[in-house]
């Protein structure tokens, strides 16, 4: 039998508080925490099941003054927080229906059934809270160790029950996979691959945007080109894909700049600030993202000094265009010109053009955005500087 190792989080008060209020024999850490302890890496989320009912729960947790949430009451979840700590507990589920997208659920009592709902083997292990004792039932252990990750029972239908499971499979697989991957998974997500369409793009966004957010995307991103996946979630795929996620993943390593998945993403499209907004509205991306994939693409190859670039697309298009589009030498140059520095104000105004004699209207707008051109083409010099550029301009127009 595997037990859990001794570590920090299964001694925190506030889960030790909620064990004690629902009942040991009545809970099992399930899920990441289980997965990632036995794999020695760090420990984000401790999510709780139990065969208690959600109202049990509400009522037990607040008699032993734990604050209770109901997140996901529907689907039998509620968040408690305890000595600070947020933790997620569900109770025991078996589905009922699914279309695909969402599920009708039913509560249960029966551990097996509700791993036999998860998704892949290596997620489907539940750990004692006291003895650290885990309940594998699939296989799930054996799988972590020798890096398959597989889907529980018969694939197809897991993934018929839920569709991101296309894509999470390539995500697990990229974390905790070795080697090939496990075929009869692999076939399944393959034939399913049109399903991804019913999925609301909210979905798919987050869920790519993980996969990219992977230390070294590029063999499972290769892999899902080669399986047709993104003819289906991102049919804008650049055919230089390859080549630009290579140069990005050397400049971020050359600069110790920290992955950002929407910069991946932007080395995943062709350098066109329409295709790039189309791609943002279809993934229903906010605003500030859409603005700088549109920058991305628009200035691939504006490698004008750093800073001369971000007074027009700000700090950090300025430096994601040096990692898209440089070398590592130009990158790492562009990254260190930009660290520590904002992009200053023009110390000038229209009154201060209009105090030269200049009559109010568009002569002075024009004056004043020739005079910030070449304040910003000199490297932002002082006021005595702008002074004399702005006398030089309307002497200009005065000639």
């Amino acid at each position: 039998m595997t037990t859990l190792p001794e570590t920090a989080w299964r001694n925190a008060p506030g889960l030790r508080r909620i064990v004690a209020a629902l009942g040991a024999d009545k809970v099992k850490i399930v899920g990441g925490a289980v997965r990632d302890t036995l794999l020695g890496l760090p420990v984000t989320d401790i999510d709780i099941a139990t065969p208690l009912l959600p109202e049990e729960v509400t009522r037990r947790l607040e008699a032993a003054d734990v604050k209770v949430i109901p997140t996901g009451i529907a689907h039998g979840t509620v968040t408690a927080i305890a000595s600070g700590d947020h933790h997620e507990i569900t109770t025991l589920r078996r589905d009922v229906e699914t279309d695909g997208r969402r599920a009708t659920i039913a509560f249960a009592d029966d551990w097996r059934e509700d791993a036999a709902r998860r998704d892949f083997t290596i997620n489907a292990l539940y750990a004692d809270p006291d003895s650290g004792e885990v309940a594998d039932w699939f296989g799930g252990i054996a799988d972590l160790q020798s890096g398959c990750v597989r889907f529980i029972g018969d694939a197809a239908t897991r993934i018929a029950e839920d569709h991101l499971r296309i894509l999470r499979f390539y995500r697990f697989a990229a974390r905790f996979g070795q080697g090939d991957l496990e075929a009869a998974s692999h076939a399944a997500v393959i034939a399913a691959r049109q399903s991804l369409k019913s999925l609301s793009r909210e979905r798919v966004a987050d869920e790519l945007l993980k996969i990219l957010s992977i230390a070294d995307p590029r063999p499972i991103v290769g892999q899902m080109a080669a399986d047709g996946m993104f003819e289906v979630i991102l049919p804008e795929l650049a055919p230089d894909f390859a080549a630009i996620l290579d140069r990005l993943l050397a400049n971020e390593a050359a600069t110790g700049v920290e992955a950002a998945p929407l910069r991946r993403l932007s080395a995943l499209l062709p350098g066109e600030p329409a295709t790039a907004e189309q791609v943002a509205s279809r993934l229903r991306l906010s605003t500030r993202q859409r603005k700088h994939l549109a920058a991305l693409a628009g200035h691939r190859s504006d490698l004008r000094a750093a800073r001369q670039l971000a007074h027009g697309i700000g700090l950090d298009a300025a430096r994601d265009v040096y990692l898209l589009a440089g070398d590592p030498a130009s990158a790492k140059a562009a990254a260190t010109s930009l660290e520590n520095w904002e992009v200053p104000l023009l110390p000038m105004k229209g009154g201060d053009i209009i105090a030269r004699g200049v009559t109010a209207g568009p002569e002075v707008a024009r004056i004043l955005r020739a005079v910030e051109a070449a304040w910003v083409a000199e490297d932002y010099p002082d006021a005595a500087r702008v002074a004399t550029l702005a006398d030089q301009m309307i002497g200009r127009t005065s000639d």
